[in-house]
C-alpha cells in the first residue's frame, strides 16, 4: 500500500466524500486508522470514541473495529470502498465495548467471518440489551440498527487469518481491560494492534482486572513492534512511552488502593484518594478515574 494512497485516503475524507467517509491515515504501510474523539458519545459524533480502521492484504481486507454504532460502521464501510476494490474478509472485535463493536451491522452484506475472543459471544449476549439501551437513551434516533454481531471464528488462544501475502496473528489475552481483549499483530509491518489494552493520553478505563492488566503489559512490554495502535489516543502509539505511561498510572492505582484497603478507608473515601498525583497526565479524568479506583478496589479488597 502507498503512500500517496493513504494521503488520497485523508484528501477524500475530508473532501470529496466528507458525508459518507471517516479521515483515515496510513499508520503503517497497508495499516489505515481512523482516529476516534476523547468527546463522550453523542447523536452529533454518531459514538465516533475509538480508534477503528483496517488492513489491506493482496487478496482481501480485514476491519479491525467497527465503531459506536451503526451508522458509523456504514461511514468506515464506506471509506474501504472508496479505497480498494478488494473484498472485506474479516471484521475483528478487538473487545466487547460498544464504542469498538456497535458498527458491526454495517459489514453483514460483505459476508465476512466475525472475528473475536472465545468468551466475546458470551460477553455480548449478557450485555447487549443495557448496553443498546444506553446506546439509544445518547445517541437517539441515531442509534439506529446498532446491534451486536457475535463472532463465527473465536480466538482461544491465537489464530492466523491471511490477507492474501499479509498474515495477521492474533492473540487472546487474560482477564485485563477487559475480559474479551485481542490484540493483533501485522507480520508484514509488524504492527501491533492493541486496541484498549493501550490508551493514550485519554486515561485508561478499566472493566476486568488491574492485576491481570499489568501482567498483559509486562507480556507486551517484552514484545519490540514496529508500530502499535491504541484503542485511544494518537496512532501509531510513541512506544514504549505510551505503554509506560499506563504502567506508571495502572501500578499508582493498584499500589495506593492497597494501602487504602489496608489503612481501612472506605471504597468512596478511596476514590477521592488514590491516583491524584498522575491527574494532570491524562484526559478524560472525571469521567473515569473513579471507576477504575473502585473497580481496583473490589478485586484487590480480597487480595491474599
Amino acid at each position: 500500500m502507498s503512500k500517496l494512497l493513504g494521503l488520497l485516503l485523508c484528501f477524500t475524507a475530508a473532501a470529496g466524500h466528507a458525508g459518507d467517509d471517516l479521515a483515515v491515515r496510513e499508520a503503517a504501510p497497508g495499516v489505515f486508522v481512523h482516529q476516534g474523539s476523547f468527546a463522550l458519545r453523542a447523536a452529533e459524533n454518531l459514538g465516533d470514541n475509538a480508534n477503528i480502521g483496517f488492513i489491506v492484504g493482496a487478496n482481501c481486507v480485514a476491519v479491525i473495529d467497527t465503531g459506536g454504532s451503526f451508522k458509523l460502521g456504514q461511514k468506515l464501510r464506506a471509506t474501504i470502498k472508496h479505497a480498494t476494490e478488494k473484498p472485506i474478509c474479516y471484521v475483528i472485535n478487538s473487545h466487547v465495548h460498544p464504542d469498538h463493536v456497535f458498527g458491526n451491522a454495517a459489514f453483514r452484506d460483505d459476508k465476512p467471518k466475525f472475528v473475536g475472543h472465545a468468551l466475546l459471544q458470551q460477553s455480548m449476549a449478557v450485555r447487549g440489551g443495557p448496553y443498546l439501551k444506553s446506546l439509544q437513551r445518547d445517541l437517539g434516533d441515531a442509534a439506529a440498527g446498532s446491534e451486536f454481531v457475535p463472532p463465527d471464528l473465536v480466538v482461544d488462544k491465537t489464530l492466523e487469518l491471511d490477507l492474501g501475502g499479509r498474515k495477521l496473528h492474533l492473540k487472546a489475552w487474560q482477564k485485563g481491560h477487559s475480559e474479551t481483549d485481542i490484540s493483533v499483530y501485522d507480520e508484514q509491518t509488524k504492527t501491533l494492534w492493541l486496541s484498549d489494552l493501550l490508551f493514550v493520553s485519554h486515561i485508561p478505563a478499566l472493566d476486568g482486572s488491574i492485576t491481570g492488566w499489568l501482567k498483559v503489559m509486562e507480556e507486551v512490554s517484552a514484545m519490540n513492534p514496529a508500530f502499535v495502535i491504541p484503542g485511544h489516543g494518537a496512532a501509531p502509539a510513541p512506544w514504549p512511552q505510551a505503554l509506560n505511561a499506563q504502567l506508571k498510572y495502572l501500578k499508582l492505582v493498584a499500589d495506593e488502593t492497597r494501602t487504602a484497603i489496608k489503612k481501612k478507608r472506605a471504597m468512596q473515601e478511596a476514590t477521592e484518594e488514590v491516583g491524584y498525583s498522575e491527574q494532570k497526565n491524562w484526559e478524560n479524568w472525571e469521567d473515569f478515574h473513579r471507576r477504575n479506583v473502585i473497580g481496583a478496589y473490589k478485586e484487590l479488597e480480597w487480595e491474599d
